[in-house]
């Protein structure tokens, strides 16, 4: 037996959601982890530790995973991006697998883009249409914007104000790169299939492959990209998350973290989990939430009857 561990969304993400009676009672009952750093990569780094540590190159490490050859160089993730530009500035709504593109699409418009960034001295190229990369020299800065879970939906103004050298050459090359894709065919054939335009990149995640990546977790559940990346770079096997959590499951962290529905987590992934929590068939379980929150569940805590029902998972 073992114990599985839940990542999932900040409390605040389920709104006024609450658990039924069940669920309120057992967590209830559960131990309150101590508060830990709350973020999408604080959350992350709690299961992954990196070798050299502090660093978070998820560019690298997905290139790794993509196409194996990620060693001896920095990557920077150069994903398509839609950005609307409103009264107050710009959002980018849409980034990475949120575009529905195609082979096709990435076909079309990757070679339009290439020489902006090639004749800078930084190739090119998709080898997934959700996921484009830039090879960059050892010594270049990359820029430092938010992962796309983070920036979706905010104003850009602050991502994009930095005035710095490196930051003015890469600003520059964004612009150049949303002037050609604006102005690309491609586009127009996107937006007459009811499909957003890829009018910019969003650079991210930029970094050299760690050293090393430990983790004590044997299988990752989980159907995210970076993630998975991590997973496999840790030596642990990467497995779809599926549709509920099943007994004697190989996986030990399950990334739930898209959720919104409480109910929906009670019924499919809690509630059977717990069951098996409750028939020897688990150890504990673990939540363990973004915003550094956490309950630890176990069967001897069926005995607390003097504790009240908790149907939020916000402390």
């Amino acid at each position: 037996m073992a114990a599985v561990t839940f990542l999932l969304p900040p409390a605040e993400a389920f709104g006024a959601q609450r658990l039924g009676p069940g669920g309120a009672r057992l967590l209830g009952r559960a131990d309150r982890l101590p508060p830990a750093t709350a973020g999408p990569a604080a959350q992350l780094l709690r299961h992954f530790a990196l070798q050299p540590a502090g660093s978070w190159p998820i560019a690298a490490l997905t290139r790794q995973a993509d196409c194996g050859d990620a060693a001896g160089a920095i990557w920077l993730h150069a994903d398509p991006a839609w950005i609307r530009p409103d009264i107050n500035g710009a959002r980018l709504l849409a980034c990475g697998e949120g575009m529905r593109l195609s082979p096709e699409d990435s076909a079309a418009l990757v070679p339009a883009v290439r020489p902006v960034f090639g004749d800078a001295g930084f190739p090119l190229d998709a080898p997934d249409p959700a996921r484009w990369y830039l090879r960059l020299p050892a010594n270049a800065e990359a820029p430092a914007f938010a992962p796309p879970s983070e920036a979706l939906g905010t104003d850009l103004t602050d991502q994009l104000e930095d005035d710095g050298p490196a930051a003015r050459r890469w600003r520059a090359l964004l612009n150049e790169a949303q002037i050609v894709l604006h102005n690309h065919p491609w586009n127009a054939r996107r937006i007459e299939r009811g499909l957003v335009p890829v009018n910019s990149l969003w650079l991210w995640g930029g970094g050299a492959l760690p050293d090393r990546v430990d983790t004590g977790h044997r299988a990752v559940a989980a159907d995210e990209e970076a993630l998975r990346a991590l997973a496999v770079a840790g030596g642990a096997e990467a497995l779809p998350r599926g549709q509920g959590f099943r007994p004697g499951g190989a996986a030990s962290l399950v990334d739930l973290r898209a959720l919104r529905d409480l109910r929906l987590f009670a019924d499919a992934w809690l509630g059977p989990a717990l069951a098996a929590v409750a028939d020897r068939k688990l150890d504990a379980l673990v939540l363990d939430l973004e915003d550094g929150s956490g309950y630890r569940f176990t069967r001897r805590q069926r005995w607390r009857f003097w504790r009240g029902p908790q149907a939020s998972l916000e402390a």
